[in-house]
Order: structure tokens, then sequence, then C-alpha cells
């Protein structure tokens, strides 16, 4: 279906990599447009995200558990690791960005473009992958120039890509009587170290088990087969469950995708601060708001730990991801503290967490940057 194929174990890495990238850089939009929501209100829209937001951090652990199978190494501290807001995902789509930005509309549009499903529209069907309109190097994926083509539809396409790979060089060293699931199984994170409503976290160890957990990824994001829901627990996708919030009704069984015939839902679209979209610590007024900005670069601190905690989790301490939620959610009362204050230098406009990650490249960039007009 694809004009890309991987054929060797370090695309596939790479590949899986990308994968964890993807699935993190999900995180900080939809944890920022949980916590942009105003107290008493948008009951609906809070739990849909926050059961998102969780079921997000299993994917990555799936694409962790998957990458250590073959020998990989997981690493979220490399300095490309975290993208920069606003950006494009690393899985190469480049037809919208991600930001960060509070709870509406807007927010919501962006939430329904990263989870859509893999069906394209009628002018994209059989036409594999779709070449770049921008830079490729937009993307991670586009810094390789054997991928600077490189361009899915949605994630359900690139994780299809994925499965492919890995049934294509497990057949070639079955065939020479080896593996590629060579990978140290202590490494493996199983449910007794992460609890997720929507979805086992299971060891990978072969090829049935890794094509399970690209299915279970595919299938939370975007549905089974073109279904609203997925096929393990019969949970709506999260495509659905963001589009009950855009059409304020809720699906029940039968329905078809685009059409939810349930209860009506309130979505109170005026319910969150007025956060400034995308904004970064420079932005922050060191004179007129001091401990803003100071509260935005502890944030960034605290986060930079939060992604060194999961890299020795999925690296031989499993029990350290028993700590990631809960911390997780302990970032909610930082980011209060940023979006529940005005920025003095941008009117009508509150703070928000930044996600400029210490020792990331565009951090060493910004600062240096300050540096010089300091």
């Amino acid at each position: 279906m694809y004009s890309y194929s991987i054929r060797t174990l370090d695309e596939l890495k790479e590949f899986l990599y990308q994968a964890m990238r993807l699935e993190h850089a999900t995180i900080p939009p939809y944890l920022t447009a949980l916590y942009s929501i105003k107290p008493g209100v948008n009951q609906d829209a809070t739990q849909v995200l926050r059961v998102i937001v969780v079921e997000e951090m299993l994917h990555l652990t799936i694409a962790a558990n998957i990458l250590n199978a073959i020998g990989g190494t997981p690493d979220l501290t490399r300095p490309d690791f975290a993208v920069d807001y606003p950006a494009s995902l690393p899985d190469g789509e480049t037809d919208f960005k991600v930001g960060i930005q509070a709870f509406g509309r807007e927010a919501l549009a962006t939430f329904l473009k990263i989870e859509r499903p893999a069906q394209r529209p009628i002018h994209l069907v059989g036409k594999g992958l779709i070449h770049r309109k921008t830079s490729p190097h937009t993307t991670a994926l586009g810094n390789d120039p054997r991928h600077e083509d490189l361009h899915f539809y949605s994630i359900g396409e690139f994780y299809s890509t994925i499965a492919e790979g890995i049934k294509y060089l497990e057949a070639e060293a079955h065939r020479v009587g080896t593996t590629i699931f060579t990978g140290d199984r202590s490494r493996q994170i199983t449910s007794e170290y992460y609890y997720s409503g929507g979805g086992e976290l299971f060891a990978v160890t072969d090829l049935k088990s890794a094509l399970e957990a690209t299915e279970l990824i595919i299938e939370q994001g975007e549905g089974d087969g073109g279904g609203i829901y997925d096929d393990n627990e019969h949970e709506l996708a999260h495509y659905y469950r963001f589009d009950e919030l855009v059409k304020g009704r809720y699906y029940q069984k039968g329905d078809q995708p685009g059409h939810p015939t349930g209860p009506q839902l309130q979505v109170d679209w005026e319910g969150a601060y007025p956060i400034k979209a995308n904004l970064k610590v420079v932005d922050i007024d060191i004179k007129k708001d001091p401990e803003l900005r100071e509260a935005a670069t502890a944030f960034n601190t605290r986060y930079g730990e939060f992604l060194q905690l999961l890299t020795r989790a999925y690296n031989g301490q499993p029990t350290l991801l028993l700590e990631a939620v809960p911390i997780m959610f302990e970032f909610r009362n930082m980011i209060l503290e940023l979006i529940r204050n005005p920025l003095t230098n941008h009117p009508g406009k509150n703070g928000c967490p930044t996600y400029e990650i210490p020792g990331s490249t565009k951090q060493a960039a910004v600062t240096r940057q300050a540096e010089v007009r300091a």
C-alpha cells in the first residue's frame, strides 16, 4: 500500500525511536489543554483528556518495549527527543502543526488531526507516501536523506509501516535460523508497573507480541478497521472521543463514524484560561514577571527530570515507572501556577508551560541567543 519499506534493523530502530518521540509529542498539548480548563466546567472534556494522556503514556511505553525487544536503547534524554512547539509530528505529517494552547475549538481541531484514521481523503487514496511541500527538515525523519520524501497521512500508516518492517526483518532472520528479537527481556514493562484502563501492557518478545503491540496503538488512536472502537477493550478510540466533544453528542453502539446519536453533552468553549499559545521562557519579561519566569524554568527542569526517570525505567529499572504517572499529574500544580497568572507584556493572556527541556537541541540554541542579547 505504501511506497516506503523498512529493510534494515537500524532503520527499524530509528522508526521506533521516532515512534517514542511521536507518542511523547502528543502529551504536552493534551496535558496543557487538560489543565487549562477552569474548575467546575467541562467535566466531560476533562475526563476525556485525562484518560487519553494516560493512554499516550501507555503507547510511549509500548514503543519502548518493541525497541527493547529488538536490541535497541530507548533514550528520552537525547537532545532531539522533545519537539519544539509548534511542531510537525515526528511521524512525518506536515499538513498541520501541533502547538501548546488552551482547551477550545482550535485545540480540538488539532487533536482530531493528530488522531485521524488512516482512511485517506479520496484525492489521496492509492498515492502512497505524500511528497513534502515543506522543508524535509521540519521533522526528524526528514533529517535522513534516505527519508526526505517520507510523509505519512496518519499515525496508523506510520505504525503499519513499522509492523510490515518487523514482519519482513523477522522473516529474513528466520530464513537463516536467527531472530531480530534479541533484546534483554528484563527490560520489558508489563501491567504490574503501569496501569491503564484502556489496554494491557505486555512484554514484547516475538513477532506475535510485537504485531499485537503496534495494533493496540493503532486501534486506541483511530479505531479498529474503520470502526469507532478498539478491538481489545471495545472502548471508544481517541479520535471519536474528541469528535464527541466537537459534535456535543456521545457515540453509542451501532453508530457510524462521524454520526454520534447518543445523549447530548455540554461543552463550554469559553471555559478555559486564556493562555499565551506556544509561549517561550524568553517571552516572559524577567523584570515585570520574575516569579512567572522562574516558575516556567522550574517546570522545564522538572519535566526534564521526568524524561530522565522514564529513560531509566525503560533501561532495566521498570519499577521506576510506578512513579511516572503520579509525577505527570503532579505537574498539575506547576502548570496551574503558570496558566492562572497573567503575562504583563501580553495583555489578556496568561502564562503556560513551555516544555523547553534543558539539554535539548532547541533549548541550547535559545539559551545562546538570550546570552547574546544580554
